[in-house]
């Protein structure tokens, strides 16, 4: 077997909730040796998450964060102790990355800024996550990932016509950011491979999240139109540009959907064969897509009650092979259990676990044809790894490590 992408890669993981652990598991993934430094004083709270298994929270027992955190090690460490900071100032000696996600200061204050790290450790990269970086104004605001949203201009864009601003629902802002703190964490790793140095990454999550703003700039500099959400077609017609049929449909079961777009007035009457070309489909009301477009809930109306007698899935490849673009509204449970897709690519993968038993996790991505990531050990339990890791990152004995262990450095 190859080896992996990152193999030799020693990262100091101060990371916690999603931003930081996203970035550290992409690096876990392709090969990096992921220490993740914890305290059970100051536990990660997404180590209590939901889902769990069984009735009450143990650390270890958390689906979220088995999810968020697999390929990594985990080393109880009190930094506060000053042996335990003693240790970690150890670690970072024969590290070669260092990320945290904390508010801007927090390392500063532990005397561990950059500059004090690169002391320790002249080819050090490290990589620190908040919500507006490490330098101006705003630097000692905290935030969180819909905040970040917000602030990067993205919430306004969101939801629907004459109602307020919906957002995106889910942090997409902490694992956009994680996913930037990969991208410059690899770039810096190339360059102090051609030079020797390390460097600082400061990320800032709104700054990551005003960037995908570029389609609206785009549409405004190009086009002159504000991104504005009044004015839109409702739910899920299409406005640009504007065809119909373009909606979401029910099918037979409970909360189960179709989406169905005709671009075009082949797809258009490919959709009515596939019907059994029904008396209405005739209708001058439905004639052109014009038509179509002046009278959307009558049509809308008619495809429901065809589509609503009929299996999803089935339907779904009806239509697909009758040349009409269509998809069944998939629940996650679909995407894990039904997606035929997914399946063929061996996308799903299990991995034990002590506490959670068999635990079913999503693949690595993207796929390296020479050296793939890889799937190795579900999310440490709290402390797990905290012996090993002295020993084959610092060289201690087990009598040294028993020392600590009595002063109450892994406590």
């Amino acid at each position: 077997m190859p080896g992996l992408p990152l193999d030799g890669v020693r990262v100091i993981d101060l990371t916690w909730i999603i931003a930081g652990p996203t970035a550290t598991r992409f690096l876990a993934d392709f090969g990096a040796d992921v220490i993740k430094v914890e305290h059970e004083q100051a536990v990660d709270p997404i180590r209590l998450g939901r889902p769990i298994v069984g009735d009450a929270p143990t650390l270890n027992n958390s689906g979220f964060f088995n999810y968020i955190n697999r390929n990594k090690r985990s080393i109880l460490l009190n930094v506060r102790h000053p042996f335990g900071m003693d240790l970690l100032r150890r670690l970072i000696a024969v590290s070669d990355v260092v990320i945290e996600n904390f508010s801007a200061g927090t390392l500063a204050s532990w005397e561990l800024d950059y500059p004090e790290m690169r002391a320790i450790n002249e080819r050090i990269i490290y990589c620190s996550i908040s919500g507006f970086g490490h330098t101006g104004r705003d630097r000692d605001h905290t935030t969180w990932g819909p905040t970040a949203q917000a602030l990067g201009g993205l919430t306004l864009t969101s939801g629907l016509p004459g109602k307020p601003p919906a957002g995106w629902g889910y942090s997409y802002m902490d694992h956009t950011a994680g996913y930037s703190a990969v991208i410059a964490i690899l770039a810096a790793l190339h360059h102090r491979a051609r030079t020797g140095e390390g460097q600082h990454v400061d990320l800032s999550q709104v700054e990551a999240a005003t960037v995908l703003n570029g389609p609206a700039v785009l549409d405004g500099t190009v086009n002159g139109r504000s991104w504005r959400r009044e004015g839109l077609p409702p739910g899920n017609r299409a406005w640009e540009p504007a065809v119909a049929p373009h909606n979401t449909y029910p099918c037979l079961g409970e909360d189960r959907w179709i989406a169905v777009a005709a671009t075009s007035e082949p797809e258009w009457e490919a959709l009515v064969r596939a019907m059994d070309d029904p008396a209405w489909a005739r209708d001058e009301r439905f004639g052109s897509n014009a038509a179509r477009l002046a009278d959307q809930d009558a049509l809308d109306e008619r495809i429901a009650a065809w589509t609503s007698q009929r299996d999803d899935y089935e339907l779904m490849a009806l239509l697909q092979a009758s040349g009409v673009p269509a998809s069944v509204c998939q629940k996650p449970g679909d995407r894990v259990e039904r997606d035929p897709q997914l399946a063929s690519r061996d996308w799903w993968r299990t991995l034990p676990h002590p506490e959670l038993g068999e635990t079913r996790h999503d693949g690595v991505a993207p796929r390296l044809s020479a050296t793939p990531g890889t799937l190795r050990r579900a999310a440490p339990c709290i402390g797990e790894h905290t012996r090993e890791i002295l020993a084959d990152a610092l060289n201690l004995t087990e009598a040294e490590i028993d020392e600590y262990a009595e002063a109450g450095v892994f406590m």
